[in-house]
């Protein structure tokens, strides 16, 4: 299928690669990954897999990094390579910053609650989600659990619903199926409603069956193939979603047209 798009990867500068991924395979040794976490490796994968498009998501895990990964984000984006920069929710310009995000002509910005110390919902918060939606950005955030820290609810279902209800327009993709290892959760409550899913970092944690009948049962406009390469083989990964059996016109919408609607391009 052409024009595939993988809607969360990762990488960092190549000066950095190595450090950066042998801190993060010692959080998680028991995770593979998948390669060097170098961009150019990110893109081998792709063509190995026949991925057109990447977002390549970072994360500044203190505030002063803003400045950093959006140069670094300038360098790398490409026709094939979408980065979204981050904001850190201590960041002490918020505005200034997501007005430049936007004015670069960013698509979005990633945020995770983990590597930022922060729960989905609290007040401090709330002026970075205004500032996301008045520009138009996407965000994408990390939801559940995460398999390197100690199981703290810091963007569960609950929380979801919540950011969702304060911020109707926030263009908000939940990452791994809407909250990894918290799937009944995200069943009983999320499956149905219009909310963006990337549904990468299922495989092996639930059932073929369960992702199966939860992917049928949400809006097919609403979810997003993703892989959370290096941390997953996106040829494997496409695999697994043909092995679903999902039809032709959701393979599609999932792989290629929700993304691309998504990123304002064509469907």
């Amino acid at each position: 299928m052409e024009g595939i798009i993988d809607f969360h990867t990762h990488a960092f500068p190549d000066a950095l690669a190595d450090r950066a991924m042998a801190a993060l395979s010692a959080e998680a040794p028991q995770l593979p990954y998948y390669h060097d976490g170098r961009v150019g490796s990110l893109l081998k994968s792709m063509d190995a897999a026949g991925i057109g498009r990447s977002v390549l998501c970072s994360i500044a895990t203190r505030p002063n990094q803003f400045e950093p990964i959006l140069e670094w984000s300038k360098q790398i984006r490409s026709e094939r390579i979408i980065p979204f920069p981050s904001i850190h929710p201590d960041d002490p310009n918020p505005g200034i910053h997501i007005a430049k995000v936007a004015d670069e002509g960013f698509k979005g910005i990633k945020m995770h609650p983990y590597y930022q110390s922060f729960l989905m919902d609290e007040p401090r918060l709330y002026r970075t989600y205004e500032l996301i939606s008045r520009h138009n950005l996407i965000l994408v955030l990390h939801t559940g659990f995460d398999i390197a820290f100690e199981r703290i609810r810091r963007a569960d279902p609950a929380r979801i619903l919540q950011v969702i209800k304060d911020f109707p327009e926030l263009k908000l993709v939940t990452t791994h199926l809407g909250g990894w290892e918290q799937w009944e959760e995200v069943e009983a409550t999320l499956i149905g409603k219009p909310i963006y899913m990337e549904i990468s970092f299922t495989h092996g944690y639930i059932s073929s069956d369960n992702v199966m009948r939860m992917l049928r049962a949400h809006p097919g406009d609403f979810l997003l193939f993703g892989t959370d390469s290096p941390w997953d083989d996106p040829s494997e990964a496409l695999q697994r979603i043909a092995q679903l059996k999902l039809g032709k016109e959701l393979e599609e919408k999932i792989l290629v047209r929700n993304a691309q609607r998504l990123l304002g391009g064509k469907e």
